[in-house]
């Protein structure tokens, strides 16, 4: 007797202990600088509001479920925050997603709150973890160097971006006092043309001399940085490509070889048609434009490269060779070449393909280290 009692206790205490470390807790998380505001579900029940807490508290609270034996699945959204929450989220035992943004607060009501978001991703990631993977468009996370030399390359763009406004400032002071320049006012023949210019005031002088210098250290500080991100380019590069512009293309797209096939690489692109379809009958509208805008704009500044310098590659060749001429079709042309050539450099990348089957010519880049 004694026997079956502890035969019945201890198949109890098995089963008490699977449904203690089968329990599954989902985060929908709405992440800001400060705090971070948590929507709960406790094994496919009602989901219900965490509240708000900061940082160090929700580390806090994180370690407790994971103590009490919850399994816990997360999931908030690709932007501001990075990555440096779902690194720490991972290395605590969280089984963390990191999503693309999406709008929220679309229904009747037409509200929208850190509660109501959070509570928006936890149902969410819920269908996602059930199969439904329409539910959520998971975002690829970078390596940390990765997302260093990914950090580089934004850096150069952003001081790019500055010394044009550079540059605009100083034009737009002349042209509100009617001094007209051409060109880079700040440098050489114009610069000492403008120096003399007997409208130009002493105040105005003043301001010029600052844009001016402004100009010139980020000039500076800019063809330094290009240097070292042309050094991040491959060995070998296809002829008129460019090495800033491969570098680029890799670590915006965070590596070639996380595709799996060519329809993943040309939605990253947003090169896609957008489809207006319905009984069998519609159209190709304009481009998506989903995915990264840098490698879009990458990828039609090469097509225009390798017309000049590769104008039998089968993409450009039309092109190249002036067939068409309104201007129109000439950007529909363009895109549709930035597509394949976005999926023929992923082929290479990954090898699978040559550049000779490609119809492309390739050539050392004197950077690479």
């Amino acid at each position: 007797m004694k026997t079956n009692q502890s035969v019945s206790s201890s198949s109890s205490n098995q089963a008490s202990l699977a449904n203690y470390v089968n329990r599954v807790l989902k985060l929908g998380l709405d992440v800001h600088y400060r705090q971070v505001t948590v929507a709960m579900q406790e094994d496919g029940g009602r989901i219900k509001a965490a509240g708000k807490m900061s940082h160090g508290v929700f580390w806090t609270w994180v370690d407790k479920k994971l103590k009490e034996g919850w399994q816990i699945y997360s999931c908030y959204e690709a932007g501001a925050s990075g990555y440096w929450l779902h690194r720490q989220l991972v290395e605590q035992g969280v089984k963390n997603l990191v999503v693309a943004p999406k709008a929220m607060g679309q229904g009747g009501k037409k509200q929208k709150t850190d509660k109501r978001d959070g509570a928006e991703l936890c149902d969410s990631l819920d269908r996602y973890l059930r199969g439904q993977e329409k539910a959520l468009s998971v975002v690829a996370v970078p390596s940390v160097e990765e997302e260093q030399k990914r950090a580089l390359i934004r850096y150069h763009r952003q001081i790019m971006a500055d010394r044009g406004r550079y540059e605009g400032r100083g034009k737009g002071l002349l042209c509100a006092q009617g001094i007209e320049v051409h060109g880079r006012w700040w440098q050489g023949k114009a610069w000492q043309e403008l120096k003399t210019e007997p409208r130009l005031a002493d105040w105005m002088k003043e301001q010029l001399d600052g844009w001016r210098s402004k100009v010139l250290s980020a000039q500076e500080h800019q063809e330094g940085l290009r240097e070292r991100i042309e050094a991040l380019a491959p060995a070998i590069l296809p002829k008129g490509v460019g090495a800033y512009s491969a570098a680029v293309l890799q670590y915006e797209m965070k590596g070639f070889g996380r595709f799996k096939n060519r329809r993943q690489v040309a939605s990253y692109t947003g090169l896609c048609p957008g489809i207006h379809l319905s009984d069998g009958r519609g159209k190709e509208g304009s481009i998506n434009r989903c995915g990264n805008g840098a490698v879009r704009w990458i990828l039609v500044e090469m097509v225009w490269r390798l017309m000049f310098w590769q104008p039998q590659y089968p993409p450009v060749r039309r092109l190249a060779a002036g067939l068409v001429k309104g201007k129109r079709a000439k950007k529909r042309l363009v895109v549709q070449a930035a597509r394949r050539l976005a999926i023929d450099l992923w082929r290479l990348a990954t090898g699978q393909t040559t550049p000779e089957k490609l119809g492309l010519v390739m050539q050392c880049n004197p950077q690479s280290k």
